[in-house]
């Protein structure tokens, strides 16, 4: 997604997560029962899907595992996180591709601009602290691995909107990332059918990912146009738009599409951080709302 923002702000990020898997997002959400959902004008009182943007980010540093823990405890089910490949080959997690927002990369390293993620080594990246830019009470913080990331989340019995983030600058990244999930244990059949979903602004990365696992859920960053939603259709389940381009007729059209699985088309959007745009979004009938302030959300539309 994109750069931190307040708890009232609405800045782009990421998007996506699906009542095409039952789960929740809090405990105050009801589950979803694997069923397709009508718009919201015939939901029957269902409630959207309330994802935590790279984390609870409102309130820890984003992608960092005070982020998961953080949801953990405002009770909220679904966590969003970004993707990237170091220098040798491991992955973290970590949304810029540059490291100097969330990190002090420039103190540690001041002779290796524009330090890029892609030019460090994981035990580089490890040395950083992850923490202070956001808070003093937050410093030492690190930049999580993938695995590190999928432990803490596994921990915390929450579920994973997981961000091929970049994709065109780490080619072959998406086979590096079904390794890791599948040697964590995350594409057994509990996990694929209820926990996880990928996605990406890559078109071509969301295919890779649907050729190579095609019972994983997927997603698609963006707003395509209407008419080309069915192209879409065939390698995705959910198309995930920011909340700005979104309208209800936009819904409607993604609603009345099957997506890969055969399920309807699934809409989530992002990010969204405030009761009054939560509630507008809702009366758009979405499935669900990426947000830095996953408490506020959820109380504005469950």
């Amino acid at each position: 997604m994109y750069a931190r923002t307040s708890v009232t702000a609405t800045v782009a990020l990421l998007g996506a997560a699906a009542l095409v898997l039952p789960g929740t997002t809090s405990a105050a959400a009801p589950r979803a029962t694997g069923q397709e959902t009508a718009p919201a004008s015939a939901r029957h009182g269902a409630d959207p899907l309330v994802i935590a943007h790279r984390g609870a980010s409102a309130y820890a540093p984003e992608n960092t595992l005070a982020a998961v823990d953080k949801a953990e405890e405002l009770g909220i089910d679904w966590v969003e996180n970004d993707v990237q490949r170091t220098k040798d080959g491991e992955l973290v997690v970590l949304h810029d591709t540059h490291l100097k927002r969330t990190t002090d990369v420039e103190q540690v390293y001041p002779d290796r601009a524009p330090w890029n993620v892609k030019d460090f080594t994981a035990a580089e990246i490890a040395r950083l602290d992850a923490g202070s830019w956001f808070g003093a009470e937050w410093a030492g913080a690190r930049v999580p691995t993938l695995k590190r990331y999928l432990d803490a989340v596994e921990d915390n019995r929450q579920k994973l909107l997981l961000e091929i983030k970049a994709p065109e600058l780490y080619p072959g990244i998406e086979k590096d990332i079904l390794r890791v999930l599948r040697a964590e244990g995350w594409l057994d059949r509990a996990h694929v059918r209820n926990k996880l979903v990928i996605q990406s602004f890559g078109a071509d990365s969301v295919k890779a990912v649907h050729e190579r696992r095609p019972d994983v859920i997927t997603g698609f960053l963006g707003t395509p146009a209407v008419a080309d939603l069915p192209s879409y259709a065939k390698f995705t389940d959910q198309i995930n738009p920011t909340h700005s381009t979104l309208t209800a007729e936009y819904v409607a059209a993604v609603h009345r599409l099957k997506g890969a699985h055969g399920k309807r088309l699934q809409v989530n959007t992002w990010t969204v951080n405030d009761t009054a745009g939560a509630v507008r979004v809702d009366g758009f009938g979405v499935d669900g709302i990426i947000t830095n302030n996953p408490d506020v959300v959820r109380d504005a539309v469950g």
